[in-house]
């Protein structure tokens, strides 16, 4: 069982970006039809969503929320020792996002930064990773960021995602501390779901696929190089695997959902929100939702949510907070920390791009 557990490591600041460009649900009304698209809000949630401009990518909105918090928290860029970025939407097929993050941010030579390809789960799987590498070195602050940029992976004839997601992107400082703090988590996998949310082609073994339009058997357009999703057997899965977790996790950690002031989920759809709530009878008033806002942004999903439900709060307690996320891979997690209130900052919206980093000819190139 991957259960980790580790101490005297803090989350001392979240922050969430996210572009300003809105897209409201209701305007797919005259392509898929008025009566198709109420079924989709009714079973969603989902009103509007957020989309990136042609060239911002979800490095330039985790760069916004990292320079967010190293601004409003006055952290000295030379003391942060590790930077790890957790998406599937990589500016580059080389080099790692986050060496292009690491010169944006102007941290240190001495500090590791490397990519980590993972979608829904990035947060927990990321905060994983990053305390234990913290806990095995001599880091003492560290920067996790994760976010995606979906919308540009979704055939605008997708009945089945063109609606669904959204893009964002987020930053979390992570501190070595000497007061007591707990941050513990499960982490699974099951690879024979691997096709259910997958992009076919693009990749390094189907690189050179058809940019031709398919009609799929489930009656959608699409092509290879855009998301494909089997909902019915995401569903299953984020019904059964999930709450089984859940309960896993609850025992090894000897807890009860009422020990928690909030409990964060994957914002997938509110369908599923509510059936996770149901099982668990949890208290809706500990369970955010914001999906309704900024859709499904998959690795971006759980830091969006807490600065959206508390980044305008000023309140100065803190919240035990039980947090998963789940979804392509089939990958999935569950983790809890305490978190100061104060450390959640507002959602951000940016259209700032790295003009640098597009590269679309030789000339470009011998510009950078």
């Amino acid at each position: 069982m991957a259960y980790f557990q580790f101490h005297n490591i803090h989350i001392t600041a979240i922050s969430a970006a996210v572009p300003q460009q809105i897209i409201s649900v209701d305007s797919f009304a005259n392509q898929f039809g008025v009566e198709k698209v109420a079924r989709f809000k009714e079973s969603t949630g989902i009103k509007q969503f957020r989309k990136t401009a042609e060239h911002q990518t979800a490095s330039d909105l985790c760069y916004a929320a990292a320079e967010n918090i190293i601004n409003q928290k006055n952290v000295v860029r030379d003391d942060i020792g590790a930077l790890v970025f957790v998406a599937h939407s990589a500016d580059y097929r080389r080099p790692a996002t986050a060496c292009v993050l690491h010169k944006r941010l102007r941290l240190n030579k001495n500090c590791v930064a490397f990519d980590i390809s993972l979608g829904c789960s990035a947060f927990v799987y990321g905060l994983q990773t990053v305390c234990a590498l913290m806990q095995s070195s001599d880091i003492n602050k560290a920067l996790l960021l994760v976010g995606e940029t979906l919308t540009k992976m979704t055939h605008p004839k997708d009945q089945s995602v063109a609606m669904l997601f959204g893009d964002a992107g987020s930053a979390i400082l992570l501190e070595k501390t000497d007061s007591p703090s707990e941050i513990k988590g499960i982490l699974k996998t099951d690879g024979t779901g691997y096709q259910n949310i997958i992009a076919p082609a693009g990749g390094f073994r189907n690189m050179n696929a058809s940019h031709d339009d398919i009609l799929f058997e489930d009656g959608n357009i699409r092509t290879l190089y855009n998301t494909i999703m089997q909902g019915e057997n995401v569903f299953s899965f984020s019904i059964t695997d999930v709450p089984r977790t859940i309960k896993e996790f609850l025992a090894i950690a000897n807890t009860t959902i009422d020990s928690y002031d909030c409990i964060a989920l994957h914002q997938a759809n509110r369908f599923i929100l509510q059936t996770i709530a149901k099982k668990f009878k949890i208290d809706i008033e500990k369970m955010p939702i914001c999906l309704d806002k900024y859709g499904n942004t998959s690795a971006a999903a759980i830091p969006l949510l807490l600065c959206d439900s508390y980044g305008s709060n000023n309140d100065k307690k803190t919240i035990h907070t039980l947090m998963c996320g789940f979804g392509v891979g089939l990958s999935w997690g569950v983790c809890s920390a305490t978190i100061n209130i104060v450390d959640i900052l507002p959602v951000i919206e940016t259209d700032e791009i790295f003009e640098e980093g597009i590269i679309n000819s030789i000339s470009d190139f011998l510009k950078g």
